[in-house]
């Protein structure tokens, strides 16, 4: 899906940015945002795209945007307003699956992570380092084990696309104290709120991450929200500490990678049909568990 034509995107649309997953176009005085097939993994675009997962980030996003709008604004127009300038006119219904129409934000370069279990870099930070965001962390945790309080680790993004994890009191100092705490008491009661209704559907949201600008003075949650790209899913019956969990994301996928000898620098290798097909089910079954429907269709 990387190429225009492919995604439906009109031709005479300007392209703003390729992402590593999103396309970022401009619509008179808003944007869209066109979520690709692609998948990267430790900060590289892989060469194999998974069938059907922009459909699934973008129907994500819009279920917990529409949800999470008591928390914090997200940059979504109204559904009214969404779809009504008439440079979107001849935009294939397919193309909506997949895109949103938002408003424009000055992006704030921070990754805001929220983590609920100890996994991912974080496991591998504590395992080297005993310490968890570059912070003091109690010994003698397990691998996926919960963690007795959810912790705010942000990183600093960077235009090379490998982002910089950074302490607290670093983000402090980079952005100011007062946005730094806005920043991490919205980033935990996203968390929060989503813990407590994926729980309902029989899932953990292990950890998650966010990104937020200002639309004018108001501070925004932009990008995505809570997909299996942007976040770890487990099946709660199934967890135990210590013990791989069952997961609705990309960690096969991240799993593969790691054995397969890669130094995770570009160029990535191409992944097996099984690990595509493998990830392509955790992502569906990631978008009925929490929304109670099936993938769009088409």
């Amino acid at each position: 899906m990387s190429d225009a034509t492919e995604t439906g995107v009109p031709p005479y649309l300007p392209i703003l940015r390729r992402g590593k997953v999103r396309d970022l176009y401009e619509v008179g005085e808003h944007l869209l945002i066109v979520a690709s097939d692609r998948v990267s993994a430790f900060d590289v675009v892989l060469p194999t795209t998974v069938p059907e997962k922009g459909k699934i980030l973008t129907g994500l996003s819009r279920f917990w945007f529409e949800r999470t709008a008591h928390l914090v604004p997200n940059h979504l127009l109204p559904p009214g307003e969404e779809w009504s300038a008439p440079a979107l006119g001849s935009v294939a219904q397919d193309l909506r699956a997949r895109a949103m129409v938002v408003q424009r934000a000055a992006r704030i370069d921070v990754e805001c992570v929220a983590r609920g279990y100890l996994a991912g870099s974080a496991w591998q930070e504590y395992v080297e380092r005993s310490t968890i965001g570059l912070e003091a962390a109690p010994p003698g945790l397990e691998r996926g084990e919960r963690l007795a309080t959810p912790r705010f680790t942000p990183a600093w993004k960077r235009d090379d696309g490998h982002d910089e994890a950074i302490s607290r009191a670093e983000l402090r100092r980079r952005v100011g104290p007062d946005l730094a705490d806005r920043l991490e008491a919205i980033t935990l009661a996203l968390f929060a709120f989503a813990s407590a209704e994926t729980a309902r559907r029989g899932l953990l949201l292990a950890d998650t991450k966010f990104e937020f600008g200002f639309v004018g003075d108001e501070l925004t949650l932009i990008d995505e929200a809570l997909t299996p790209d942007s976040s770890r899913f487990w099946d709660a019956p199934a967890y135990r500490p210590g013990r791989e969990p069952v997961a609705f994301d990309k960690q096969p996928l991240r799993d593969w990678l790691d054995r397969s000898g890669w130094n995770k620098q570009p160029p990535a290798p191409a992944l097996p049909p099984e690990v595509v097909g493998a990830t392509a089910d955790r992502y569906a079954a990631a978008f009925q568990r929490i929304t109670g429907t099936a993938v769009p269709a088409g």
